[in-house]
């Protein structure tokens, strides 16, 4: 098969029984699923990026940028309800798409999995950093700009959300079982939140802050207007990455078969239905050009302010002067879920790829004594610090939501694949209405990836690119399915995929620069040239020194 290879799934239900103090431990049943999902969700969405997404694409309108991210996540959520319960193994759509379509498409979604939840991570932590920035401030506390923003936003170093990163990470590696209780703890905290928020806010909405509800179109694509609303589709679509990330705990649930569908359904249905909501009263009570700037990533504290009733000269007296403090008090709790669980799914599928020999194996090694992939963890605290440090929010935030998207594609890809390939394989529970649902799916998630910016799309190509070369330089020589074939089958492919990247590359350069304008910044398009030459390069090398058959 090459590098097509397809993992049994008799080998992967092997795996999912392994016991022992190598493997990860099982203490997750359905309620922590459940919990686990919407830790991820309420949060990721709600209480960062739904702020400037307002502000600079959709206006009050969010509300329909949500309904339809909704329903390309159900499509999707259906799709990986079935594979869940049909493999039911650590390593998300990762794992699935080794079982269906191959190694090298397996390897691909692995790597962009990886992106997906590091940036989530990014984009939280940045804006729990906000969040303290605002708290302490209400008490009396002031920390320096610099020390609390990237340079891009002004500063000099994020140092906020590079102490957060680190926090959680030590919370992972001390082990699930700990780290599930305290997920739950702050889930009731969060949900107790968003009702009070919803509740007390209703009576303080004003009219006249829906008006315009679709504001009109600047001229350029995705900037309000129609085109605006799905590009806040887009960009928010990554707020409902929690029932993907329920999916990478597989291994650690006493009853995957049965209890991996429910959490990702049910996770999914009670944020839908708590984002409408909140966008609805977040975008009522204050006008949505208020949420513009760096204030835009803590959109609550901006709500909050706006709860009250305004005097003779315009200025708002706030009606809970409690509640400001309570509520961002018990956000900045509430993200530390957010945090700590996309970086669980992040080491979880490294984990999934070291083990099958894709990465070293270092990163596949389970601490004894916590059960939990320790390597793995402090790899991603380091990363995902540094980012969080450097990074601003609103390119992290985009990022997330084109790796997820495209993480959504393969996966109702994957489901047309298996119901061809695998039609008597074992499955707890079926994604209804095949072809329509998946094909919806994927045409949903496509759509919106259509409307996202330029450069998040030259950022996930040479992320894309980088990823093909740790695969060529290790991952093709090292696989447990066909180890030590110098030259495997499909290689041709894997050389011509990096060639038209390489192109991708170039055009997504050329895209981008024509949309900010010639006279512009050229640092990206000069980037993604030199990706692009330095990588049709290596490919064709590639090509010409295995043009001759080797037998192995």
């Amino acid at each position: 098969m090459g590098l097509f290879i397809r993992k049994s799934i008799e080998v992967l239900q092997a795996e999912a029984q392994a016991s022992g103090s190598k493997t990860l431990k099982r203490v997750l049943g359905p309620i922590s699923l459940i919990a686990l999902g919407v830790g991820v969700i309420i949060g990721a969405g709600l209480f960062s990026i739904t702020g400037t997404v307002a502000s600079e694409f959709t206006g009050p309108a969010i509300t329909l940028s949500f309904i339809i991210a909704a329903i390309g996540c159900c499509f999707a959520g259906l799709c990986y309800a079935e594979f869940a319960s049909m493999i039911p193994v650590s390593g998300s759509a990762y794992t699935y798409s080794y079982a269906t379509m191959g190694e090298l498409i397996a390897w691909i979604i692995g790597w962009d999995l990886v992106l997906e939840y590091t940036v989530a991570a990014t984009t939280v932590s940045i804006s729990w950093s906000r969040y303290m920035v605002v708290f302490l401030e209400s008490i009396g506390i002031s920390l320096p700009h610099h020390l609390t923003a990237c340079p891009w936003d002004g500063g000099i170093i994020n140092i906020p959300a590079i102490l957060i990163v680190i926090m959680m990470s030590i919370i992972l590696m001390r082990g699930t079982a700990g780290s599930s209780i305290f997920n739950g703890f702050i889930v009731f905290l969060k949900i107790a939140v968003i009702l009070v928020f919803v509740v007390l806010g209703w009576k303080f909405i004003q009219a006249d802050n829906y008006i315009p509800y679709i504001p009109e179109n600047t001229g350029k694509l995705g900037e309000f207007g129609i085109s605006g609303i799905f590009r806040g589709a887009a960009i928010v679509f990554f707020a409902f990455l929690g029932f993907d990330a329920v999916s990478t705990a597989a291994q650690e649930t006493k009853n995957p078969k049965r209890d991996m569908p429910i959490g990702i359904l049910v996770s999914l249905l009670v944020c839908t239905i708590l984002y409408i909501l909140f966008a609805h009263v977040m975008t009522g009570v204050a006008n949505y050009t208020e949420f513009k700037g760096h204030v835009g990533i803590a959109p609550v504290a901006v709500a909050i302010e706006n709860m009250g009733t305004a005097d003779a000269s315009g200025i708002i007296t706030p009606a809970y002067p409690w509640l400001n403090k309570a509520i961002i008090l018990a956000i900045l709790f509430g993200y530390c879920s957010v945090i700590m669980v996309t970086l669980m799914g992040q080491s979880r599928v490294f984990l999934s790829m070291s083990h099958d020999g894709l990465l070293p194996k270092f990163f596949s090694r389970i601490n004894e004594k916590t059960r939990t992939p320790v390597h793995s963890n402090l790899l991603f605290m380091v990363v995902v610090s540094l980012l969080a440090g450097f990074v601003p929010a609103q390119v992290a935030g985009e990022m997330t939501s084109i790796g997820t998207l495209l993480a959504f594609t393969l996966v109702c890809a994957g489901i047309l694949v298996v119901r061809k390939t695998m039609p008597d394989a074992p499955r707890a529970f079926k994604t209804p209405f095949v072809p329509a649902v998946p094909i919806l799916g994927i045409l949903t998630c496509l759509c919106m990836m259509c409307f996202l910016p330029a450069d998040t799309w030259i950022r996930l190509v040479l992320w894309m690119l980088i990823g093909l070369d740790v695969y060529a330089s290790y991952g093709i020589k090292h696989s447990k399915l066909e180890y030590g074939i110098r030259i495997r089958k499909g290689d041709m492919i894997l050389n011509i995929m990096g060639i038209s990247l390489s192109v991708l590359s170039i055009i997504t350069g050329l895209w981008h620069q024509q949309t900010v304008g010639w006279e512009a910044d050229k640092t990206l398009l000069a980037i993604s040239f030199a990706f692009a030459v330095t990588h049709c390069a290596y490919y064709m090398y590639r090509m010409w020194k295995h043009s001759k058959p080797v037998i192995s």
